[in-house]
């Protein structure tokens, strides 16, 4: 076991960690990966450090090297989607808008990390932003088309998910106070409808029985 400092996950990347907790590895893992994508959605890649993820992530510099090698291994998992993916697309298609939509809004109130967002930050990176967009094309808005039945399916795919990005801007970069001061569940009511229209459009070929 591990002993290290947990930062306040709703803090800023240099708060101080308020109290010792022990993480297994792969929870100290978690905790680096989860702070280095919450900075590559808010800086450029040339100004993210080690130290800073550190402090994020409440571990201590040498902690990161030891796991990850260096910034370079570090941010090669970051700037992949694979997993991301796999967890926003797992429902059925009739509950997948419902289920998307959700799962963006959760992964943001409850860990500071969005699934998608760091693609919004591509231009910032420079030869990196281009390996973010190729991953991101590839890991979840072709895999995303690949499910979709009926035509279209890869323009389908991109307006779905650029929904879910306008979603998370407004929620995790603009801070909309109407959505942080309204349940997820309401809000994924309201929205979910719209993204799945994209997913099974009304009387296509999977689209989602209406209720009697």
């Amino acid at each position: 076991m591990v002993q290290e400092h947990r930062a306040d996950p709703a803090a800023g990347p240099s708060r101080a960690a308020p109290y010792p907790v022990r993480r297994d590895a792969e929870e100290t893992k978690a905790a680096i990966l989860r702070a280095a994508r919450y900075l590559l959605a808010r800086r450029a890649h040339a100004d993210i450090t080690l130290k800073a993820v550190a402090e994020r992530a409440g571990v201590s510099p040498p902690l990161i090297l030891k796991y990850f090698g260096n910034k370079d291994a570090l941010f090669a998992h970051v700037m992949s989607f694979e997993t991301d993916a796999a967890a926003l697309l797992d429902a059925p298609l009739d509950r997948l808008g419902a289920h998307m939509v959700r799962h963006v809004l959760l992964s943001q109130a409850e860990q500071g990390a969005d699934p998608l967002l760091r693609i919004v930050f591509a231009p910032l990176h420079r030869e990196h932003g281009d390996v973010l967009r190729a991953n991101f094309r590839a890991q979840v808005g072709d895999r995303l088309a690949a499910r979709l039945p009926g035509p279209d399916a890869g323009l389908r795919a991109e307006l779905a998910v650029g929904m879910l990005l306008g979603l998370g801007v407004m929620y995790g970069i603009v801070g909309g106070r109407a959505l942080h001061t309204t349940a997820i569940d309401d809000v994924t009511e309201r929205y979910a409808p719209a993204v799945q229209r994209y997913v099974t459009p009304e009387d296509g070929p999977g689209a989602p029985v209406a209720s009697t």
